[in-house]
């Protein structure tokens, strides 16, 4: 029992930290109140980060009056709360939550994705612990979080897994600490130095990165788990930062496979190798077949022009004219000769 309490509480702690990353800072442009017993308050479009906005609608079914103040006292908490657990828990949270007040609820109050349910009579005597007790519940969907620092960087990792292997979960953390200081020492020293990892059931991809977040599928990792350079790729893709419209997908896709190629502590363990060239291959193609165009380019055009392009793409001045300034080569007549004369010499990590 002892133990159970000592790790509830590391959670809230972690949930409150998560709070506090800039990963998760999302600000309520306005708030509007539907009239009768529900009120609703939203954020209107988007913010800078092009984060979609979040909204709670409160009902009451106390049998007793909802004064103004406790409503926007329930709303300020919501958003100081609902948006951090929602970017933290991982594959398509609800952005929509119902904050229910009832009689009859036994407990203090229950929170899950989507749907907050409070004790009237606790709420009343207790509105100043609501945030708190907010995080507390809302970390109980989770089976683990640990915060983890080392030399200035920090790792929050969420899992929803109860079967996660922790030999895999600790690879994953390893090359975390081992890959993404040397990429943001690499491509751009702004880079966050604050991440999480999501290990979630729900998602059926294998990994995406979303701001400071890398969400990982639990069922792809536990058949793949040899795999760990997922997080190579994927942290890279956190370094990049690019926003929107700086540059077709292709590009980035295949900039964070170079650097799985490049960076990677064990491609040979997970049997990932850059494919051999084929006619029917395209630069578009992304991921590995770009990732082998690029390096190529490397060897034989241009050393650090994969630097060059992603810093442009950061600093959104990236042209279809950038390829030609950088190497006096138009894209198209670059793949045309790396097409006619193909072969490389490549090096891959092997975990050592």
């Amino acid at each position: 029992m002892k133990y159970l309490w000592c790790e509830i509480n590391t959670m809230i702690r972690t949930l409150t930290s998560l709070a506090l990353l800039s990963l998760f800072s999302l600000t309520a442009f306005s708030q509007n109140e539907k009239p009768g017993n529900a009120a609703s308050a939203n954020t209107r479009g988007q913010n800078n980060r092009g984060q979609r906005r979040y909204e709670i609608t409160i009902v009451n079914n106390s049998g007793t009056d909802l004064d103004s103040n406790t409503k926007k006292k329930i709303t300020k908490a919501f958003y100081k709360v609902y948006p951090s657990f929602a970017q933290a828990d991982g594959y398509r949270t609800k952005r929509q939550a119902i904050f229910e007040l009832s009689d009859k609820f036994e407990g203090t109050l229950s929170a899950k994705a989507g749907e907050i349910v409070a004790n009237s009579t606790w709420l009343k005597n207790n509105l100043r612990k609501l945030e708190k007790e907010m995080m507390f519940q809302f970390s109980r969907n989770w089976i683990s979080a640990d915060t983890l620092k080392k030399n200035g960087y920090q790792l929050v990792f969420i899992s929803k897994d109860p079967k996660l292997d922790p030999v895999l979960k600790q690879n994953l953390i390893d090359t975390y600490f081992k890959i993404y200081p040397t990429l943001v020492k690499t491509f751009n020293k702004k880079s966050t130095k604050e991440v999480l990892f999501v290990v979630d059931t729900a998602y059926k991809g294998v990994a995406e990165a979303s701001g400071n977040r890398i969400l990982f599928s639990s069922a792809y990792m536990s058949t793949h788990s040899t795999d760990i350079d997922v997080v190579t790729h994927e942290t890279m893709h956190i370094v990049q930062g690019y926003g929107y419209g700086s540059g077709p997908v292709w590009l980035t896709e295949g900039i964070a496979d170079y650097v799985r190629y490049k960076y990677g502590v064990d491609n040979i363990g997970s049997k990932w190798a850059l494919p051999e060239f084929d006619e029917k291959q395209s630069y578009k193609n992304s991921y590995r077949i770009t990732a082998r165009f690029f390096e190529w380019l490397e060897q034989n055009v241009k050393p650090g022009l994969i630097a060059t392009l992603d810093d442009q793409l950061r600093k959104h001045t990236y042209t279809e004219q950038s390829w030609a300034a950088v190497t006096g080569k138009s894209i198209d007549e670059l793949w045309a000769d790396y097409a006619k004369s193909p072969a490389l010499k490549l090096s891959y990590s092997n975990g050592k």
